[in-house]
């Protein structure tokens, strides 16, 4: 994806605030400090071709150190909901969105407990099997909405249990940041 210069400079001082500030509250990896661009920014970029065109607002559940969700709307400017229910890693987060104007609002809270409206778009990364993150995800889509998901290696098993469980219309992308990485773009979610 080719940024404007401005998305690029804002992402760059989010990246520098990351690695300050991971030094005390492990936001991300210690082996990952080094790739931080391609192994967490750049994953989380790769969405923005994915996201339904014309959106005004987003909800990322469990946003952590800021991905996908702020970095998306530093580079989109789609209005972005962060719940996240660390306190520490929302500190940080209000931080972020401050030093790099992000259209974004930090919800510290549990997922459960967020009270936001419904969006057209529910992203996540890395943070529960497809079985306990489609409960999560389906308060939080308007009518029409769609889910980007994060997911690794094993991400048909997850499917295939998920499957018991929910219909919907899957599709997968694979990840240009990692091997077994796959982007699946969920609607049509509705409980069996």
């Amino acid at each position: 994806m080719t940024l404007p210069a401005s998305a690029n400079a804002r992402l760059l001082r989010f990246q520098e605030l990351l690695l300050r500030w991971n030094a005390t509250l492990n936001l991300i990896a210690a082996r990952d400090t080094a790739v931080v661009w391609d192994r967490h920014i750049a994953d989380s970029l790769q969405l923005a071709a994915l996201m339904p065109v014309g959106i005004d607002r987003a909800i990322d559940l469990g946003t952590g150190g800021g991905f996908p969700g702020l970095v998306l709307a530093i580079a989109t400017g789609v209005r972005f909901d962060l719940i996240e229910s660390d306190r520490r890693k929302a500190a940080f987060l209000r931080t972020a969105v401050l030093e790099t104007e992000a259209p974004a609002t930090v919800h510290c809270c549990r997922i459960e407990d967020a009270v936001v409206p419904a969006a057209p778009l529910v992203t996540a990364r890395a943070l529960a099997p497809l079985p306990r993150l489609l409960p999560l995800a389906v308060r939080f889509m308007a009518d029409g909405g769609t889910c980007l998901l994060l997911k690794g290696a094993k991400v048909e098993q997850e499917l295939a249990q998920a499957a018991c469980g929910w219909t919907m219309n899957v599709t997968r992308v694979p990840s240009r940041t990692g091997a077994d990485g796959v982007i699946l773009r969920v609607s049509g979610l509705t409980k069996r």
